[in-house]
């Protein structure tokens, strides 16, 4: 079992920043990929980020380039996104994920494992 919990998310005004980390415990030398995934009200839940966390590889979606970075710190089993220049749409609760095998990064059925859950709103 891997635990996993999200913090760091809260309100901010279009173009602001935030960080979200990750805390991981339990069978943490299991993980293969950490994911940062978001769903809004009405919408399904979509891939944000992504992390191999034995070769630091990362992806992200299109609509977060160049605006939001995933990093890692194996040290502390902590996984963070870093988001700048965040816009309206990106409003959201913000999940945390841990994979285990060999994936497409960004799908959210391929990871097994996942946290709680930390709300992200950005108005304009």
């Amino acid at each position: 079992q891997v635990q996993l919990v999200e913090s760091g998310g809260g309100s901010v005004q279009a173009g602001g920043s935030l960080r979200l980390s990750c805390a991981a415990s339990g069978y943490t030398y299991r993980r293969n990929y950490m994911g940062w995934f978001r769903q809004a009200p009405g919408k399904e839940r979509e891939g944000v980020a992504s992390i191999k966390t034995s070769s630091g590889r990362v992806d992200y979606a299109d609509s977060v380039k160049g605006r939001f970075t995933i990093s890692q710190d194996n040290t502390k089993n902590t996984v963070y996104l870093q988001m700048n220049s965040l816009k309206p749409e990106d409003t959201a609760v913000y999940y945390c994920a841990a994979a285990l095998g060999v994936i497409i990064p960004l799908q959210p059925s391929a990871y097994t494992y996942w946290g709680q859950g930390t709300q992200v709103t950005v108005s304009s």
